[in-house]
């Protein structure tokens, strides 16, 4: 009988990173649980059997971005609502009142008229990589809060919107949206708002998807300044990718990424015709365009209808092509 040595354990040397892991990820979320409330609502919704309209309840999640009393959700969470409470972390249940939401990228603002109130702040989500720490917070019950977090998979994706429309700049994150949390803060590691959790598909387990938080601040301004975002549009939809060095060197760019457009709309009330598919944005007017998120800030009320310079790559050469934005319905 051969001779047989005990069993030795063998100490895992990741031990401690997990640890570090678990009390980062428990670390933001006593930090900023307090911050993310449940939204409950009441629908219109048509009874295909009486054929008549009937109340159904709704609900979903949220987060307090001011001490006053401000509130980010999802559009599709409120909805052809016809009341609207929030319920805060202490029990409180308030009566929200809706300050304006945004189908096209499926952000909206409630106010609710409390004081003191812990409120999130916005990372720059332009600093994302693939690979960062995305946890996802929600309130779906209003009772207590539920957490997942994974790692940001992907960036520049594009989602369509209840509208029809093509959200761009989406982040993709492996972190499983539970049902109810829509609505809620997708947070970095410092516990500072990346994303707005806003969809999962279904059919594949894990992906999920949420408005970055550079879109969704500027969204947000908009609405709690005017109550709507009136806004441009040049009828395509791109994603942002990155310019090789010697496009940027050849074309004279400071930046390191462009805007990629992948489909043009023909549509009436814009002229987009001098555009090919496969185009580079890299500039509007005279603002320089290296992300989804700076073409959004260009695309203001202020030029519907007005003839400007795009400016393009095109094969690797720089073109200024001639476009007039219409207003975005």
């Amino acid at each position: 009988m051969e001779n047989s040595t005990p069993i030795q354990q063998v100490q895992h040397t990741d031990a401690a990173l997990l640890d570090a892991y678990s009390q980062t990820i428990t670390g933001v979320v006593n930090t900023i649980a307090e911050a993310v409330v449940h939204i409950q609502v009441t629908k219109k919704a048509y009874d295909r059997q009486t054929r008549q309209e009937r109340l159904t309840p709704g609900s979903g999640s949220g987060f307090i971005i001011s001490s006053d009393g401000f509130i980010i959700t999802n559009h599709h969470v409120i909805e052809n609502a016809t009341s609207i409470k929030a319920s805060l972390a202490d029990g409180r249940l308030v009566t929200a009142e809706l300050k304006g939401t945004d189908p096209s990228t499926d952000i909206a603002v409630l106010k609710i008229y409390e004081t003191n109130l812990r409120a999130l702040s916005f990372a720059d989500s332009a600093q994302l990589q693939p690979g960062q720490i995305a946890i996802a917070i929600g309130n779906p019950l209003g009772l207590q809060h539920t957490v997942t977090a994974g790692v940001v998979s992907a960036l520049g994706r594009t989602l369509r919107a209840s509208n029809g429309r093509l959200i761009d700049d989406i982040i993709q994150t492996d972190a499983s949206l539970n049902p109810g949390n829509s609505g809620g803060p997708l947070v970095n590691s410092l516990g500072q708002v990346i994303g707005v959790n806003t969809a999962m598909i279904p059919t594949a387990h894990g992906i999920c998807f949420a408005v970055s938080s550079n879109l969704t601040a500027y969204v947000a301004g908009k609405l709690i300044i005017h109550g709507i975002v009136k806004r441009a549009w040049l009828g395509i939809a791109g994603q942002s990718v990155n310019l090789t060095e010697r496009m940027r060197a050849a074309n004279k760019l400071t930046a390191k990424t462009g805007v990629y457009i992948f489909e043009i709309v023909a549509d009436g009330p814009v002229y987009n015709n001098e555009l090919r598919t496969g185009d580079i944005i890299v500039g509007f007017g005279q603002k320089e365009v290296a992300s989804v998120d700076d073409l959004h800030k260009q695309l203001n009320d202020q030029v519907i209808g007005q003839r400007t310079q795009l400016h393009v790559l095109r094969g690797g050469h720089k073109l200024s092509l001639t476009v007039i934005p219409g207003e975005m319905k």
